[in-house]
């Protein structure tokens, strides 16, 4: 899931290397954290929020398969 998280943000940006994934694990949900460069912050949250709810949309997904919930936080 992280690294699903990590390639999208990454094609998204202007600045990739600036991209920072951390994921934080409980039982049976896990807390992922994105952080962007703040000029990029635009292109990952999107027109009201579409991008940032897709990508949510795929995590979701991916952790669907291992049984988990997973909630994706821009920061």
């Amino acid at each position: 899931m992280k690294e699903v998280v990590e390639i999208l943000a990454r094609a998204l940006v202007d600045q990739p290397d600036k991209v920072s994934v951390n994921m934080i694990e409980r039982d049976k949900s896990c807390l992922i954290e994105l952080k962007v460069a703040p000029e990029d912050m635009g292109k990952v949250i999107g027109k009201q929020g579409r991008i940032a709810r897709a990508i949510r949309t795929v995590a979701k997904a991916a952790a669907a398969k291992q049984r988990k919930k997973v909630t994706v936080e821009i920061v």
